[in-house]
């Protein structure tokens, strides 16, 4: 993996980081390593990166909700 597609990797986790509980950092951690440690599976690492893409946005729009 090349440096932009472990950054595109990483996105939940970052966005996790954004959100104002911690409690989704764990989880979106997780999903982000998963889907680096996949990505010679395309199709498992999209499914892994699309959950984690998912408790981030959650997570986010909580952050974005109390605003």
């Amino acid at each position: 993996m090349d440096v932009l597609q472990i950054s595109i990797a990483a996105l939940p986790f970052l966005l996790s980081l954004v959100s104002r509980s911690g409690k989704a950092i764990a989880p979106c951690l997780l999903t982000s390593i998963f889907t680096v440690l996949l990505g010679e599976e395309p199709h498992r690492a999209v499914i892994a990166w699309c959950v984690g893409v998912l408790i981030a946005a959650v997570a986010l729009r909580e952050r974005l909700r109390t605003i």
